[in-house]
């Protein structure tokens, strides 16, 4: 079994953001790093390929250059070889640029399972996953928190949903987003990170792929929260009642 998982290198939500003249985020100001729910793919994909289920995990990130050093931290991890899609302005992408860009890529490597963290923590779209399912017409599993694969060519996938759980079985190949309850993601041996700095890492771009990267969306800019008040203490709660009913207004 081929698993194809993706990552995604997202900008550092302990970050404090800037913005520029133009309304655009000032990229340089915050540190980025691997999306979080893409290691519980990760984890997963390398999981199965332990326990002999696996036989190849492939990481495929569409993202600029740089993201090399996130996907290097995917390799480490126990990844096989890398696919970065280049694209230096992710900025521009939308999602469903990115799922036409995956999908295409999906043909190209044809694996037998794609994981995708369930959504980034920079856009928290989560609809890349379902997207690519349709573009592909493959069956798709979302909110993993249990996968498994069995002998006869499907998979059990235990989803979160409201109220509780859900166990479905699907077809395979298809498309598994993974959730927090899936695994506990391991940390990178140094032995680990030496062996990911020479594995295989292709890098290619949409047009190669016969894709078109031009968004259906476009973001104009961003804007920071206003700025908010200092509290304040108070020395009795017959003050704290009367600021709430006079000055906040939330008690009448």
């Amino acid at each position: 079994m081929k698993i194809l998982a993706t990552v995604k290198r997202v900008f550092d939500t302990d970050g404090k953001p800037k913005l520029t003249a133009d309304a655009k985020l000032d990229a340089s100001s915050i540190d980025c790093k691997l999306n979080p729910f893409d290691e519980y793919g990760v984890e997963e994909a390398v999981r199965l390929q332990e326990k002999g289920i696996a036989t190849e995990v492939v990481i495929c990130c569409v993202g600029p250059e740089e993201a090399q050093k996130e996907m290097r931290t995917a390799l480490a991890m126990g990844g096989d070889r890398g696919l970065l899609v280049k694209v230096d302005d992710t900025e521009s992408l939308d999602t469903l640029a990115i799922a036409k860009i995956l999908a295409a890529v999906v043909k190209k490597e044809k694996p037998d399972l794609v994981i995708l963290g369930k959504l980034s923590t920079d856009s928290e779209n989560n609809q890349v996953g379902q997207m690519l399912a349709e573009l592909t017409g493959l069956p798709q599993a979302t909110f993993a928190f249990k996968l498994t694969p069995d002998a006869g060519g499907w998979a059990i996938v235990g989803r979160e949903v409201d109220g509780g759980t859900s166990d479905v079985k699907v077809k395979l190949p298809a498309v598994v987003t993974a959730d927090l309850r899936l695994n506990e993601p391991r940390y990178a041996s140094l032995p680990g990170i030496m062996k990911a700095k020479k594995k295989p890492l292709e890098i290619t771009t949409p047009e190669a792929l016969g894709v078109s990267a031009k968004p259906a969306i476009v973001g104009l800019g961003y804007e920071l929260p206003p700025a908010r008040k200092a509290g304040i203490k108070v020395a009795s709660v017959a003050e704290l009642v009367d600021k709430l009913k006079n000055e906040a207004k939330v008690i009448s």
